[in-house]
């Protein structure tokens, strides 16, 4: 059993391996690791106890073809995507016009709501005005109800004072042709009356006086 102390440079050599390949193989065997005077990593290391085969170099048609496989691989996925992003594509834009043909809608649908919402105020406003000259006009009706009573009432009592006007008109008439005929003791053909005729028609005037200040009365 020899240990030897090896950066992983010396390591891979030995090894017939990479570096980088021998860095890997000493975490993977948790090989103990420390510094160099000079800072590099050293790992302690049985190289009898290591049982590493290198894997065979490939060859460079291989590699070739693998790489030309490889970036056949990735045309194809390329191409894939490409026709995925123009179908996207195609989606994202009837998606645009589907939103702008939704816009456009939501405008007019926002118009003629906002218009309705008018149009309902107003028709209310209407309601309110027609409901209150509704009322006015039945205050108006009732108003007009009593001064047309009190008009019939009035046109009762004008033909009632004009008839009793006339009434005292033919009465006064009577009485002013009495008290002539009383005046000049005679009547109006110049026959002097008896005094049975005088106070006849004297009881007479008296009779009309008394009916005419009844009549004035009522």
């Amino acid at each position: 059993m020899s240990i030897e102390m090896l950066t992983y440079a010396a390591l891979g050599a030995r090894l017939n391996i990479s570096p980088q390949a021998a860095r890997s193989l000493s975490r993977r065997l948790k090989l103990p690791r420390s510094l160099s005077d000079d800072g590099k990593a050293l790992v302690s290391v049985d190289l009898a106890e290591i049982r590493h085969t290198p894997r065979p170099p490939r060859g460079r048609a291989s590699s070739s073809a693998l790489l030309a496989a490889k970036i056949e691989a990735l045309k194809a996925e390329i191409a894939r995507l490409e026709t995925t992003a123009t179908d996207h594509r195609a989606d994202f834009e009837r998606e645009r016009e589907r939103a702008d043909r939704l816009a456009v809608e939501l405008l007019q649908a926002t118009a003629e709501t906002t218009a309705a919402q008018e149009a309902t105020a107003r028709l209310e406003a209407l309601k309110a005005e027609i409901t209150r000259l509704e009322t006015t006009a039945a205050d108006h009706r009732a108003d007009f109800e009593r001064e047309r009573e009190r008009a019939d009432r009035l046109a009762v009592e004008l033909l009632q004072a004009t008839a009793e006007i006339m009434a005292a008109k033919e009465m006064t008439a009577r009485l002013e042709g009495e008290v002539a005929a009383l005046r000049t003791g005679g009547r109006a053909d110049g026959s002097i009356d008896s005094p049975e005729q005088a106070a006849r028609r004297l009881g007479h005037l008296a009779a009309t006086i008394v009916e005419a200040d009844r009549k004035a009365c009522r």
